[in-house]
């Protein structure tokens, strides 16, 4: 499988540019799991780090689910992974397979671009319980793009670590 990853455009609004920089940032964590099986997808960085890339794609099912789902479109559902609420429990793919993780993953992406196009602006707002506040579409979808960044710079290193690939 090769993932298409098409860059943001230079000039457009800035609903159209936060939709476009979000889904640049899920095709580079696709792409960097393109090509990989089961075993190499859960291979650990390093020791004590249990960091793989299926646990990353894992987490951002999570991350997804709850900002788009639970947040803004205030789904009482539980997290894919753990009726506690435990975003750690996504790190732990010693058991997942690419399908159960990428399914999952891609089940959450579909439902937070339908909960983003559905919503009238940017200002639509939900209802983050751990912070008491109320937040808007706007800050979640800048806050996805910031998760994604980050998670996709240790993904650059898991990527390399499996089989020496490097670059965007």
């Amino acid at each position: 499988m090769t993932t298409e990853r098409i860059g943001p455009p230079l000039t457009a609004g800035e609903r159209e540019t936060l939709r476009a920089f979000l889904d640049y940032h899920r095709a580079t964590l696709a792409m960097k799991c393109d090509g990989l099986g089961d075993e190499e997808l859960r291979r650990r960085s390093m020791p004590p780090s249990t960091l793989t890339l299926l646990g990353l794609v894992r987490h951002m099912a999570e991350v997804e689910r709850a900002w788009f789902r639970r947040v803004i479109n205030g789904e009482d559902i539980p997290l894919v992974w753990s009726d506690e609420g435990d975003f750690q429990v996504a790190y732990d793919a010693s058991t997942s397979t690419r399908a159960e993780a990428f399914d999952a993953w891609q089940a959450e992406v579909e439902h937070s671009r339908r909960i983003e196009r559905e919503a009238e602006s940017l200002d639509v707002t939900g209802y983050q319980k751990s912070w008491g506040e109320k937040v808007s579409l706007r800050l979640v979808m800048l806050h996805l793009i910031h998760e994604y960044a980050r998670h996709n710079g240790h993904a650059d290193f898991l990527r390399e670590g499996v089989d020496g690939t490097v670059g965007a």
